[in-house]
C-alpha cells in the first residue's frame, strides 16, 4: 500500500494540470492558468500564487484543485491513471450531477468579441457553433462549449473565461468518458484530437477538411475514442506541441497504432491560427 501511493505521489504535476484542463501560460512553461488561480510547478511542487497555498506530489495537486478529500483525490487519479493505483484500496463517492451553467445572452457580445478579436476566430465559425446551441455565453460572462453524447444529449460542458483573466474548466459534473465538443463543416471521415473546444475550432480553421473534437484536457485514452477507431476514421492526434502534449500524444499511440500525430507547429492550434492571421 504504501508503495503504491508513494508511486501514486509521483505522477508528473504537468501531466496532472493538463488532464485538469488548466491552460500553460504563454511565457512562463513552469506556470499554470487554472479554476483555482495561477500555480507555478517545479518538479513535483507547486504553489498557487493567489491562495498562497502550495504542497508537493500528485495527490496534494489534484486535492488542491478539486477542493476534495484524499480518497475523493485517489478516485480521480484511478481514473486517469489506473496501472499506478493497482493496490490502494479507495472507495469512491459518487459523481455529482451536472449542471448546465446558465445561459445569459446579455453576455453574447462580450464572448463572441473575445472569441473574433482575441482568439481570431472566424465569425462563420462562431456563427456555426451559436446556431448549432453547442456554444453560447453563461452568466459569469464564460464561453460554454458543449459537450455531446449518444443522440446528441449534452453530457458536459468545457468553460473559457473570456476576460484579461485566463481561466478554463469543467462544468460540475460534467462527463468527459460520455461525449466530447466538436465542429465540422461537412462530413468527412478524417478526425483530429485537440485539447480544447478553442483548440478544437482553429484547427478546423486551418483544416477545413475535418472533424476537430476536444478531449477536454490532454487525455491520452478517452473512452469513446474506440468507438470512432472502429467507425473507419483516420484520426490524428494534435495536442499541443510542448512536453506534455508530446508525453500524452505518445502514449495515445502506443495504445492505438491507427493514431498518427498531427503536431501544430506553433505551441497550440489556436497561437498557429494567430500567427498566421497576423504574420
Amino acid at each position: 500500500m504504501a508503495a503504491s501511493i508513494s508511486e501514486l505521489r509521483r505522477i508528473d504535476l504537468k501531466t496532472i494540470l493538463a488532464l485538469a484542463t488548466a491552460v500553460r501560460d504563454r511565457s512562463d512553461k513552469n506556470k499554470w492558468h487554472t479554476c483555482q488561480g495561477i500555480i507555478s510547478v517545479s518538479g513535483q511542487k507547486f504553489f498557487n500564487w493567489n491562495q498562497s497555498e502550495g504542497g508537493g506530489g500528485a495527490i496534494d495537486l489534484v486535492i488542491h484543485l478539486k477542493k476534495c478529500d484524499f480518497n475523493t483525490a485517489l478516485c480521480w487519479l484511478s481514473e486517469h491513471f489506473p496501472s499506478a493505483v493497482r493496490g490502494v484500496e479507495t472507495k469512491c463517492v459518487s459523481r455529482p450531477a451536472f449542471q448546465l451553467p446558465q445561459r445569459d445572452d446579455t453576455k453574447l457580445h462580450q464572448v463572441t468579441r473575445y472569441l473574433q478579436v482575441v482568439r481570431h476566430i472566424d465569425p462563420q465559425l462562431v456563427k456555426l457553433l451559436l446556431d448549432a446551441g453547442t456554444l453560447y455565453p453563461d452568466d459569469r460572462g464564460n464561453a460554454v462549449f458543449l459537450l455531446l453524447g449518444k443522440e446528441k444529449l449534452v453530457v458536459g460542458a468545457e468553460l473559457r473565461g473570456t476576460t484579461s483573466l485566463r481561466w478554463r474548466g469543467m462544468a460540475t459534473g460534467s462527463r468527459k468518458d460520455l461525449g466530447y465538443f466538436s465542429i465540422e463543416r461537412g462530413k468527412t471521415k478524417t478526425v483530429v484530437l485537440c485539447e480544447s473546444a478553442i483548440d478544437a475550432i482553429s484547427c478546423l480553421a486551418l483544416n477545413p477538411d475535418c472533424l476537430a473534437i476536444s478531449t477536454s484536457g490532454a487525455n491520452p485514452n478517452p473512452a469513446w475514442l474506440q468507438s470512432l477507431i472502429n467507425e473507419g476514421y483516420a484520426i490524428f492526434c494534435g495536442f499541443d506541441s510542448d512536453d506534455t502534449g508530446d508525453r500524452l500524444a505518445e502514449r495515445m499511440l502506443q495504445s492505438h497504432s491507427s493514431i498518427k500525430r498531427l503536431r501544430p507547429t506553433k505551441n497550440d492550434w489556436n497561437d498557429l491560427l494567430i500567427s498566421k492571421q497576423t504574420s
